[in-house]
């Protein structure tokens, strides 16, 4: 077998019997690099993410295919159901990320490939900017406001000795209407944008 993990107190040599049964496929897995395009086709959606059927090297004893897809590698934007974002039959590509040693699985990103829209929008966006955008979700912390094709930023309510009593996130918009906001945080490493809700002067 070939030594995934060495546990020096107690002695022990954990072998993966995966590897020795199925030499060929940690072969090819072990031969990749990060960043590599791989193409396949999508052979089926999970609960926990998408299996590819990759178009080289060997075919996975168990699961439906070598590539694997987690929900948040799907797509740059915000998706309720991954069956929005992929369709099993559908061609895909993904980049490389690392090889899942303990299910022999090749962990693909396809939103790697895809311009990011909130890096986009971050060049295009100033601090103190009002925008026009929809109320997604309500959520007990605030709203998400999509500002921009999948751009969403957070409108927290209003707190602190100006607001009498805490503010219902509902308040802030209901689901679906449309609403003013001002920008006033854009952090391009976490990929988060604050937001404040600007009141039409009345």
């Amino acid at each position: 077998g070939e030594v995934i993990g060495v546990d020096p107190g107690r002695g022990e040599v954990r072998m993966s019997t995966a590897a020795t049964r199925h030499p060929l496929l940690w072969r090819f897995l072990r031969g990749l690099r990060a960043g590599r395009v791989l193409s396949g086709t999508v052979a089926s959606i999970e609960s926990f993410g998408v299996f590819v059927a990759l178009d080289e090297g060997p075919a996975h004893p168990i699961h439906p295919g070598v590539g694997f897809v987690t929900f948040p590698e799907l797509s740059w934007r915000y998706f309720d159901d991954p069956s929005d974002v992929v369709r099993v039959g559908e061609r895909v590509s993904g980049a490389f990320l690392h090889f899942d040693t303990s299910n022999g699985e090749a962990r693909l990103s396809l939103r790697a490939l895809l311009p990011d829209p909130f890096q986009e929008f971050a060049d295009a966006v100033a601090v103190g900017q009002v925008l026009r955008g929809r109320v997604t979700r309500v959520v007990p912390f605030g709203v998400f406001v999509e500002v921009a094709d999948g751009v969403q930023g957070l409108v927290r309510p209003p707190t602190g000795p100006a607001a009498e009593r805490p503010t219902a996130p509902e308040e802030v918009g209901a689901q679906g209407e449309e609403v003013a906001v001002a920008v006033v945080e854009v952090d391009r490493e976490r990929r988060t944008l604050l937001l404040s809700r600007v009141r039409a002067p009345g």
